[in-house]
Formats: structure tokens, C-alpha cells, sequence
């Protein structure tokens, strides 16, 4: 059993991948004032709605897509910051 009064809410939160669109219902202590119904078995509830930047419905090790890297441009940046030696 928990003890009472010193954990935050725990809740139902829509969280929506910003890049994909996709949404999925979870529970978290996290709250937004932006909102959104969501159809349930018991008809259409309003939760918080937050968006993040990724989910697993758009990072790359779950897509299976590759990020590309800029290794020219990092190796440039590194000389204009430390010179070459």
C-alpha cells in the first residue's frame, strides 16, 4: 500500500508523437492544459494532451530507419574549435 499524500497524481494522458501524429493512451503524473477526447468503451472522455518530439512510432531503433550523420561538417566544427595540431 502506498502512503497517502506525498505522491503526485498518477492519471490517465494522451501522448501524441509531434513528428508522426500518432497518439497513444497511458497513464502518467505529468499534466498539460491542452486537451482532447478520446473514444473509450464508455464513450468519449477528455484527457490531457502531450505532445512529444518522439515516440517509438518515429525514432529511428524502432523504424528501423538510419540517422544520417554529418561527419565532414562535425570534423570542421571540431577544427574551427580547437585547431589543428
Amino acid at each position: 500500500m502506498m502512503k497517502q499524500g506525498i505522491h503526485p497524481d498518477y492519471h490517465p494522458v494522451v501522448f501524441q508523437d509531434a513528428t508522426t501524429g500518432a497518439m497513444f493512451l497511458t497513464r502518467s503524473t505529468v499534466t498539460s492544459s491542452r486537451t482532447i477526447e478520446w473514444e473509450t468503451s464508455d464513450g468519449v472522455r477528455t484527457y490531457p494532451l502531450i505532445v512529444v518530439e518522439v515516440s517509438s512510432d518515429s525514432h529511428p531503433f524502432w523504424t528501423g530507419g538510419r540517422r544520417i550523420v554529418d561527419t565532414a561538417g562535425q570534423v570542421e566544427k571540431f577544427r574551427r574549435r580547437y585547431g589543428t595540431r
